[in-house]
């Protein structure tokens, strides 16, 4: 922790506060990926691409990615179910 003035004591903390946040934004990104990766039918994956593009957007909105990174997983996406049979 910060040992100076008030104010950096005060950020020392926001920082460690959006760092766990963040963890756990990230963490259910890669969750979601994971998720979808082990699906094999296509009807499987119609049911999941929803709940996965939800976590990119939201992963995008919080700044935990990039908004343009989150465009170019979702087109990955799609384009990954277009060869599922």
């Amino acid at each position: 922790m910060a040992k100076r003035t008030p104010s950096a004591q005060k950020q020392a903390r926001k920082s460690q506060r959006r760092r766990l946040q963040n963890r756990q934004r990230r963490l259910a990104l890669k969750t979601a990926f994971k998720k979808y990766a082990a699906i094999s039918t296509k009807e499987e994956a119609l049911k999941l691409i929803p709940e996965v593009q939800s976590v990119i957007d939201r992963s995008a909105r919080r700044r935990v990615i990039h908004p343009k990174t989150a465009g170019r997983l979702k087109a990955r996406l799609a384009r990954d179910l277009a060869y599922l049979k």
